[in-house]
C-alpha cells in the first residue's frame, strides 16, 4: 500500500526523524491558512506547494512549486489542485490532484552550503536481508544515477539477528562525506529511519532528497513509503491512510470481492486458481501470440457467483479480446467449476468475447462434457497446447 508524502512524513516524525514540516490543504483557501500557520510555527517566509499523488517526478510535471508570498500560495495551490498531473511515472492521462502539501522552505542561507542525498531502506530479495541504499546524488532520478554513475550508489546490508549497528550508521555518514554536527545528525537520522521502516512493516522507505541544511541539520524533504499489505491487519493506524482514489478502480473492486487481481496491458483476460498456475497461464498466452490483460486468481472456491464476479471484472477492460479460464481441480471439482461458468454465462446474458475453458483434475472429463453440451459460445480444452492453439485462433 503506497502512501502520500505527507503520510510518510507523519510516520517518520513519529519515530524521531526530522522532517520538512507541512500542512495538507484541499483548496486554495486552506493552502493560504496553512501557509500562515507554518509561518507562525516555523518562521518560514517562503512555502513549497507539493501535489499529493502516488507518483514520482512531480516537479517535472509542474506539481512542485515555490511560493514567495501568500498571493502566490493561493495562485499556485489553486492551479495544482484539480489538475491532471503527468509525470514520468504516470500514464499519459496523468493523475488528478485532490490535495497539496504546503511545506516550509528549508533551503535558507546559513553558515554552510546545503547538500542533498538519497537514502532508502528496502528488502534485498537476493539475500533475504534489509538494506540501506544511499548516494551523494540526492534530488535526482536514482535510476539515472545507477545507469550513468553506479559507483556513486552505496548499499549497507543489515543482519536480521543484530539489526542496524552503530558502526554501519557511521559508515553511511562517512561515505556521504559528512563531518562534525552533520555527521552526528546523519547517524541519528539513519538509525531512526531504519527503525521506522522495520516497526511500520514497510516494504520500502525512499527519501529523496535527504537534506543537510545550511546549519547542518539532517531532514527528510520528501518521503515515498510503501507498507506491506500483508501486515496491515496489525497496523490498522496505517491501513486507515489508504487513498483508494490513487489506485486502479478495477483492482479496488476486485479486492472488495475477494479476488486477487492485477491489471495489465494485454488483450487476453485470465481466470485461474492459484498464483503459480496464473503465471503459467500468462506464459501460455504469450506463447499463443497474445498479451495477458490481467492476473486474476479466483482461489479454491470457483463457484458460479465467484466466476460471475470474475467475468464482470475482466470485461470492464475494453482491451480484452478473449478470455482464458484455466482451472486445476484439486480442492475444487472441475465439474462444479464448469457448472459455475455455465451459470455465470447465462446470468450475464451475452458475452461478446470468445471464452476458452481448460479444466484439469478431478472430474475433468465430466466438466468438458458439460461445457461442450451447454449450447453456449464457450470452447473447452484439455491440454495446455490445445488451449494455446484456441487462444491463437480466436485472436486471429
Amino acid at each position: 500500500m503506497n502512501l502520500h508524502e505527507y503520510q510518510g512524513k507523519e510516520i517518520l516524525a513519529s519515530f524521531g526523524v526530522r522532517i520538512q514540516r507541512g500542512i495538507v490543504a484541499h483548496n486554495a483557501q486552506e493552502a493560504v491558512a496553512a501557509a500562515k500557520q507554518l509561518t507562525e510555527e516555523t518562521g518560514t517566509g517562503w512555502h513549497v506547494i507539493k501535489a499529493q499523488v502516488h507518483a514520482g517526478g512531480r516537479g517535472k510535471g509542474g506539481g512542485v512549486k515555490l511560493a514567495k508570498n501568500l498571493n502566490e500560495v493561493e495562485e499556485i495551490a489553486g492551479s495544482i489542485i484539480g489538475m491532471n498531473l503527468v509525470t514520468p511515472q504516470t500514464s499519459a492521462e496523468g493523475k488528478k490532484v485532490h490535495q497539496v502539501l504546503v511545506a516550509e522552505d528549508v533551503y535558507y542561507p546559513g553558515e554552510s552550503e546545503t547538500s542533498e542525498f538519497y537514502v532508502s531502506v528496502l528488502l534485498n530479495r537476493a539475500t533475504g536481508r534489509n538494506m540501506i541504499m544511499y548516494s551523494t546524488e540526492g534530488g535526482m532520478d536514482i535510476e539515472e544515477v545507477a545507469e550513468k554513475t553506479p559507483h556513486l550508489i552505496y548499499t549497507e546490508e543489515i543482519d536480521p539477528s543484530t539489526g542496524l549497528l552503530a558502526f554501519q550508521a557511521r559508515k553511511i555518514a562517512f561515505n556521504l562525506g559528512l563531518s562534525g554536527l552533520a555527521f552526528k545528525e546523519m547517524t541519528k537520522f539513519v538509525a531512526s529511519l531504519y527503525k521506522a521502516y522495520v516497526e511500520s512493516d514497510s516494504s520500502m522507505f525512499e527519501i529523496n532528497p535527504v537534506l543537510k541544511t545550511s546549519d547542518n541539520k539532517i531532514m527528510a524533504v520528501d518521503a515515498k513509503v510503501s507498507i506491506d499489505d500483508n501486515a496491515l491487519y496489525r497496523r490498522k493506524q496505517y491501513a486507515e491512510m489508504r487513498d483508494l482514489r490513487e489506485e486502479n478502480p478495477i483492482e479496488v473492486e476486485a479486492g472488495a470481492l475477494g479476488l486477487n487481481y492485477v491489471d495489465l496491458d494485454g488483450n487476453v483476460g485470465c481466470m485461474v486458481n492459484g498464483a503459480g498456475l496464473a503465471m503459467a497461464t500468462m506464459d501460455l498466452i504469450k506463447q499463443a501470440g497474445g498479451e495477458p490483460a490481467n492476473f486474476l486468481d479466483v482461489g479454491g472456491t470457483a463457484d458460479a457467483a465467484r466466476v460471475e464476479a470474475a467475468f464482470k471484472i475482466i470485461l470492464k477492460d475494453p482491451a480484452v479480446k478473449a478470455i482464458l479460464i484455466n482451472i486445476f481441480g484439486g480442492i475444487v471439482r472441475c465439474d462444479r467449476v464448469a457448472q459455475g461458468v455455465i451459470d455465470a454465462y447465462k446470468n450475464m446474458g451475452t458475452i461478446n468475447v470468445p471464452i476458452i475453458v481448460r479444466l484439469q483434475g478431478t472430474n475433468a472429463d465430466i466438466a468438458k462434457e458439460l461445457i461442450d453440451n451447454s449450447g453456449l459460445d464457450v470452447q473447452s480444452a484439455v491440454e495446455f497446447q490445445e488451449a494455446a492453439d484456441k487462444v491463437k485462433a480466436v485472436l486471429a
